[in-house]
């Protein structure tokens, strides 16, 4: 199929799903599949068990009565801290380990077209098994070996975040405007002076952009990771729960909220300087 086929198709489509009617069926026909899979689903208790409801109603209510005591509040404003300490505990292994193999993979340093193809298929293996498990089996299986202690869950949240930063950099470098780097390497700049004054500028404010969006997974990561010995607002909404305290979870679900938007809002004033 041309590209021109491709673009008309698409226009076809976009027109189709601009009418009102396509996008009613459309509606109806993703509602339709989705009570369906929910049908399907081998419940023997119901979707909703018994007194689901009523608990439900529960934790809507404590939705607007968080618990906002001073002493609890402490404690809140502490485990985000300790929360937030590990995701970035987390993503220093990941920029550590992630950034020189993402240089590596992107072979932009290789002038031997064979070398260059061995290289990066090497270094690309590499971070496709680190990022191929997931944060939780890679907790599960650094456990094992350390025991339940916080460089397994640091550890957890780093290895895998390493394959994905390193895979999104590699690209990146790659795909840097040819003609600032033609002009370096006119003027005698080396491969590796390219990628310090070409690439490396050239992509910066997107990697940063998505490593400021990966910190942010990474705090919802150290949360989920309480069972590992992180501790932090993970471990607080979970014993709330237990303890069907729904108004303490609030508030350290909200405090994970605010985390997480700080982080946004810190990203954004950094890629506006980058931009400048």
């Amino acid at each position: 199929m041309t590209s021109s086929g491709a673009t008309t198709r698409a226009a076809v489509w976009r027109a189709r799903l601009a009418i009102p009617g396509a996008r009613t069926q459309l509606t109806l026909i993703l509602l339709a599949a989705f009570a369906w899979s929910a049908l399907s689903l081998d419940t023997p208790a119901g979707l909703i068990h018994t007194g689901g409801v009523a608990a439900l109603g529960e934790i809507a209510l404590a939705f607007v009565t968080p618990d906002l005591s001073p002493g609890f509040l402490r404690t809140v404003v502490s485990d985000a801290w300790t929360t937030l300490a590990f995701a970035v505990a987390g993503m220093t292994v990941a920029v550590i380990v992630g950034v020189p193999l993402g240089v590596v993979a992107s072979g932009v340093l290789q002038t031997s077209r064979f070398k260059r193809l061995g290289v990066m298929a090497a270094a690309r293996a590499v971070l496709a098994a680190l990022r191929a498990v997931h944060e939780i089996v890679w907790a599960i299986l650094l456990v094992a070996a350390f025991g339940v202690t916080p460089a397994a869950g640091v550890l957890a949240i780093g290895v895998p975040y390493a394959g994905i930063l390193g895979r999104i950099l590699a690209e990146r470098l790659q795909d840097a405007p040819g003609e600032p780097l033609a002009a370096l390497r006119a003027s005698g700049a080396s491969e590796t002076e390219v990628l310090v004054y070409g690439r490396v500028p050239a992509s910066a404010a997107d990697v940063v952009s998505y490593a400021f969006y990966r910190l942010e997974c990474a705090v919802r990561a150290a949360a989920v990771l309480s069972f590992v010995g992180l501790g932090g607002l993970g471990l607080r909404i979970t014993t709330a729960l237990n303890d069907l305290a729904f108004e303490r979870m609030w508030t350290a679900v909200f405090a994970l909220v605010l985390l997480v938007v700080g982080i946004d809002l810190w990203s954004a004033l950094v890629r506006r300087r980058l931009s400048r």
